[in-house]
């Protein structure tokens, strides 16, 4: 369960953060690191502060883009220590690890980390289902990102065990669409939305940001994204027929 588990740390510019950030994932039983675009690749400073981790550094993977690091997952929680001008679903750390624990039973799961200083940007957090806060004291919030990776992956941990003590897994649901698949119907919805004059492109507005978070919100099907896109499909079909 927990190899479907994937750390995700989006340009991290420390890379002694990278090797704290191994020890706290092999504490707590997880093992796959994803580096987005690090402003410095892994070093000896890494491995050093990998404390006995440094099989984590040496078998991180390295992306260029969040894109790339979701690839195959169904489920993707960011991580924000600020609200957000657009409200998203929001996880306390304790639901987000349950919920990981539970989708990681049948599918892979990303734990997306933000850069040191400034975090996700909006535009990466509207890529991820949930976003989950550390309610940290409001006073001296001051958790360095190896801390934070430590306290989720904890909570990934305890709902793992929880799991592993009811015996049997649970039965898998109806499945979720991987994120490559949700971002091709966004695509898709916006290239109709265009196509049909409800929004145009020198004027979006927030639109589909709002749209994104309805859909996000919802959290459709496999099978029920696939009406969806037909549905599209044959707005932009009769519509060309239409103007034929």
């Amino acid at each position: 369960m927990l190899d479907n588990i994937r750390i995700v740390l989006v340009e991290t510019s420390h890379t002694g953060n990278m090797g704290s950030t191994a020890r706290a994932m092999k504490t707590m039983g997880l093992k796959n690191l994803y580096l987005v675009n690090p402003l410095i690749k892994p070093d000896s400073q890494a491995i050093t502060l990998a404390a006995g981790a440094s099989d984590i550094i040496g078998n991180a993977t390295l992306v260029n883009t969040l894109d790339e690091a979701l690839v195959g997952c169904n489920l993707v929680v960011g991580t924000s220590a600020r609200s957000r001008s657009l409200p998203w679903p929001v996880l306390e750390p304790r639901e987000c690890g349950v919920r990981s624990a539970h989708e990681a039973q049948h599918t892979p799961v990303a734990l997306v980390f933000g850069r040191e200083r400034v975090g996700l940007t909006n535009d990466e957090l509207q890529k991820c289902h949930y976003h989950v806060c550390i309610p940290a004291n409001p006073e001296y919030s001051s958790l360095n990102l190896a801390m934070a990776v430590q306290l989720i992956a904890y909570e990934v941990r305890v709902a793992h065990l929880d799991l592993q003590a009811q015996g049997a897994p649970q039965i898998a649901e109806e499945p979720y669409p991987l994120v490559d698949d949700l971002e091709r119907f966004y695509t898709h919805l916006e290239e109709t939305l265009h196509y049909t004059g409800f929004i145009r492109k020198a004027h979006q507005g927030q639109v589909m940001h709002k749209l994104r978070r309805l859909f996000t919100r919802a959290r459709p099907e496999e099978q029920e994204l696939a009406i969806l896109r037909g549905m599209l499909s044959s707005v932009q079909k009769n519509r060309h027929d239409g103007q034929e």
